[in-house]
C-alpha cells in the first residue's frame, strides 16, 4: 500500500509524542496547558478533511519548520487540507516564536520601525490576545490554503469532543465545552463544507469565540514550552562553559558579531528579554533583496491569485495597506515604505535537519536552499551581474554566477548586505557556526 508522505508526516508526528528527545522535556515534564497545546498542535483532525495538524508545516526534528525535503527542494509551500491548494510562503519556525512582542513600531533615525508580530507579514499582531504567537495560531485553522475549516465554532467543536483533547480541555479551561450545540450531524456537515457555519445562538456563539481564543492561547504555551524552546543547541553549552567551539566555529562567530559580515545588526546576540540567551533576531521587518521563487505554486492557483507570475509579495507593507481591524490606529499610511521587509527570523535550530544530506528552504518564499547560498547572497547581491531572467532557481544563479532582480525593489536594504568582501573560506566560517544553534545538542536538565 502506498502512503502519501504528508500520511507519513502524521505518523512520524504521532511518534514523537512519545519520544524523549535529547534537550527536550517529555510530556509528563509539561504543564496541563502546555500538553493540551501539544496536544493540539499535533492533531490532524483539525481540518476541513481531518488530514491536517499544525505539525505537518512544523516538524520538530526539521526546527519545527517544514519537514518535507521534496517540498523545501521546490517552492517550499506546503500543501493544505484540500489537495491541490498552496499557499504563497514557506513555513516559518514556530521554535521561539513566543518571545515576539506585540507588534508595534519605533522610532529609529527619523524612521518608523516595525517590530514584533508573527507570520513573515507581521499579520499575527498580538492586539487580539495579548500574544503574537497565540494570534498566529488561529489563522492556519480557518484558512482555505491551510487547514480550511470553514467556522471557528468547528475547531472548538472537534477539540470538545476528541477522544484526545476533551477532557484535559475541559480540565485546563474549566466551562469551554458549555455550548450547546446543534446535532452531531449538522456540525458534521457545516465543518466539512466550504463556506459552511455551525447554527449557534449569540450566547453560544460568544462561549465559542472565547473557547476559541483558549485553543490558542494553549498552542501557544505548548510553543513557549521546553519542548519547543529549548536553548539546547551548542552554542548554548560553548555559553555555558561546557564545550569550546572549533576554530572555525570561532572565526565564524567572531564574523558573525563584526563590522565586515554585520549579521548581529539584526540576529542580534543580546539576552532575550527575561535574560535568556541570544534569540537571534530583533523581531524586526527587512528587504534583503530576495529573488522570486520560480517553483512557488502560488502562481499557479488561480482561484487566489489571479495575478498569476505577476503576483509580487509585498510583506508587511502589504499587511499595513490593509489596516487591522484591531487597532485603533491607521497604519496603511506607512505601508509604501515597507513594501518587500519580511519578518527578520531567529537563526535557531536555521540547519536542524533529520540527516545531513535533508534539504531545508530559507527565507519567506523558500528560494535558498542552502546556508552557503545565503550567505553568500548577502556577501555578493550587489557584486554579481543580474540573472537575465527573473524566474531564475538558486542553482542556476549560482551556475550562471549572477543573482536576480529582487522580487520586490523598493525598500531594499543596501546598507547591511551586498558587498561584504568576504572570502569563500569566511564564507564557510559563518555556515559553521550557524550550525552550533540546533537544539539537542545537549540535555539541560542535567
Amino acid at each position: 500500500m502506498e502512503i502519501h508522505t504528508r500520511e507519513l508526516a502524521f505518523m512520524l508526528s504521532g511518534l514523537f509524542m512519545a519520544w524523549v528527545v535529547l534537550g527536550t522535556a517529555t510530556a509528563e515534564d509539561l504543564a496541563p496547558n502546555e500538553r493540551l497545546g501539544q496536544s493540539i498542535f499535533f492533531d490532524k483532525q483539525l481540518a476541513i478533511k481531518r488530514n491536517q495538524a499544525c505539525a505537518v508545516c512544523h516538524g520538530p526534528r526539521e526546527g519545527w519548520t517544514g519537514p518535507e525535503q521534496k517540498l523545501n527542494a521546490a517552492g517550499a509551500v506546503y500543501e493544505g487540507s484540500i489537495k491541490g491548494r498552496f499557499g504563497n510562503r514557506k513555513p516559518p519556525t514556530s521554535a521561539y516564536a513566543t518571545y515576539s512582542p506585540v507588534l508595534h513600531y519605533i522610532e529609529e533615525n527619523g524612521e518608523k520601525v516595525f517590530i514584533g508580530g508573527n507570520f513573515w507579514d507581521g499579520r499575527a499582531t498580538g492586539h487580539k490576545l495579548g500574544s503574537s504567537a497565540a494570534d498566529q495560531a488561529q489563522g492556519p485553522f480557518l484558512n482555505p490554503v491551510e487547514q480550511a475549516l470553514p467556522d471557528s465554532a468547528c475547531v472548538v467543536y472537534r477539540v470538545c469532543n476528541s477522544v484526545r483533547d476533551e477532557r484535559l480541555f475541559n480540565d485546563v479551561w474549566p466551562g469551554a465545552c458549555d455550548i450547546n450545540w446543534p446535532r452531531r450531524n449538522e456540525v458534521n456537515r457545516a465543518c466539512s463544507t466550504e463556506g459552511g457555519r455551525v447554527a449557534l445562538s449569540p450566547e453560544d456563539r460568544a462561549r465559542s469565540d472565547q473557547a476559541y481564543d483558549a485553543i490558542a492561547l494553549s498552542i501557544a504555551a505548548f510553543e513557549d514550552s521546553r519542548v519547543s524552546n529549548q536553548f539546547s543547541s551548542k552554542f548554548d553549552a560553548y555559553l555555558a562553559g561546557k564545550v569550546p567551539l572549533t576554530p572555525e566555529e570561532q572565526r565564524g562567530l567572531a564574523l558573525f558579531k563584526g563590522d565586515k559580515a554585520k549579521c548581529a545588526n539584526c540576529h542580534t546576540l543580546d539576552r532575550g528579554p527575561h535574560g535568556e540567551p541570544p534569540l537571534f533576531t530583533d523581531f524586526s521587518y527587512d528587504n534583503i533583496g530576495v529573488p522570486r521563487n520560480p517553483d512557488n505554486p502560488w502562481y499557479m492557483q488561480a482561484a487566489f491569485n489571479p495575478d498569476g507570475k505577476s503576483w509580487v509579495d509585498l510583506g508587511l507593507g502589504g499587511f499595513l495597506a490593509k489596516t487591522p481591524t484591531d487597532w485603533v490606529a491607521d497604519f496603511s499610511a506607512f505601508a509604501e515604505e515597507n513594501y518587500g521587509k519580511h519578518k527578520v527570523p531567529t537563526l535557531r535550530n536555521v540547519d536542524k535537519r533529520p540527516y545531513p544530506s535533508f534539504i531545508k528552504a530559507y527565507m519567506h518564499n523558500g528560494y535558498f536552499k542552502s546556508l552557503k547560498g545565503v550567505v553568500h547572497f548577502y556577501n555578493t547581491r550587489d557584486v554579481k551581474p543580474k540573472c537575465h531572467d527573473l524566474f531564475t532557481t538558486e542553482a542556476q544563479a549560482l551556475a550562471q554566477d549572477c543573482w536576480p532582480e529582487p522580487e520586490i525593489t523598493a525598500n531594499v536594504n543596501a546598507e547591511e548586505l551586498g558587498n561584504l568582501r568576504l572570502t569563500d573560506k569566511e564564507e564557510d566560517a559563518i555556515v559553521a557556526f550557524l550550525k552550533t544553534l540546533s537544539d539537542g545538542f545537549f540535555d539541560k536538565r542535567k
